[in-house]
């Protein structure tokens, strides 16, 4: 009997199984995501990974926004998907004997640090995933919040200023529009830079490349920016950041810290504390996993 993870990201869809006894994801395996037939790559990909065996549960991550209720993915990252695709029923539909759940990858990732990682036995966090995009998941008491739609944690469209880039949400000025690995990479490159990823991106700016050093700064800048008004809002002393592109060294966090210190200025925040997620690249597929543990 299997247990799988999927995990719908704006750039690659991955899947895995899980080992329910340790947390620990096992056979992964990832596709880039195709501007057409993204469900027939993700069939594929799941089929794959069960591997002709009887699949008992799936926890489903998936970047946003979503509607948990009904079941439905909308990432803004997935062109074909933004209208909305439910992911559930056709997940069902592959494995009419298994058990489902489903959640914002925000959600996912913070059960897994949680459970695993740089959250373990703090009842109240925030934990970011910086990467394609920019997202997140709440702990408040030791729960995780999904908020009345399952979107609680869409931090990625917190609001900084300074900045007045157009998002894809239609809004300006958003952090994701500015911090995350494309957007990055997409400004970078409005300044001459010639590399195509976020990972050269932050390869040239550990080099010395003046540009990939100003695009991590400033999104390192507007990060901190997000952070230090998201804790003020849900009152928290842990933020825990994860993703790819959080993977970025010296030049995005040491903006990312300087602007936590501007601006976290209320008494409540004093203890404020700003860490790398020990999970690195597993984590959503983790959390998946929690849901249906």
């Amino acid at each position: 009997m299997a247990t799988l993870a999927l995990d719908i990201g704006g750039t690659k869809i991955a899947a895995g199984r899980i080992d329910l006894n340790t947390g620990g994801v096992q056979d992964i395996h990832a596709i880039m995501v195709p501007d057409r037939g993204v469900w027939d790559v993700t069939k594929a990909l799941l089929r794959e990974v069960a591997a002709g065996e009887k699949v008992e549960r799936v926890g489903i991550a998936s970047a946003g926004p979503v509607d948990m209720a009904a079941g439905i993915t909308a990432p803004i990252n997935v062109p074909e998907w933004r209208s909305g695709f439910g992911i559930v029923a056709a997940v069902k539909d592959q494995f009419p004997d298994a058990q489902i759940r489903f959640a914002l990858d925000g959600v996912c990732i913070a059960l897994a640090e949680q459970r695993y990682g740089a959250a373990r036995n703090v009842p109240d966090a925030l934990v970011m995933t910086v990467s394609t995009g920019v997202g997140g998941g709440i702990l408040v008491g030791g729960f995780t919040a999904v908020g009345r739609s399952g979107n609680a944690g869409h931090v990625g469209h917190i609001q900084v200023s300074g900045f007045d880039d157009p998002c894809s949400c239609g809004g300006r000025g958003c952090v994701e529009a500015i911090a995350s690995g494309p957007s990055s990479v997409r400004w970078a490159r409005s300044q001459g830079w010639h590399g195509e990823t976020g990972k050269d991106l932050a390869d040239a700016a550990q080099a010395g490349d003046p540009v990939a050093v100003a695009a991590l700064h400033r999104a390192g800048t507007a990060l901190g920016q997000a952070i230090a008004s998201a804790a003020a809002l849900l009152d928290v002393d842990l933020v825990v950041v994860g993703g790819g592109f959080a993977q970025s060294g010296p030049p995005l966090w040491d903006p990312l810290r300087e602007a936590v210190q501007r601006q976290a200025g209320l008494g409540f925040l004093a203890n404020l504390r700003v860490v790398a997620s020990p999970l690195r690249d597993s984590a959503t597929l983790v959390g998946a996993g929690v849901l249906v543990s």
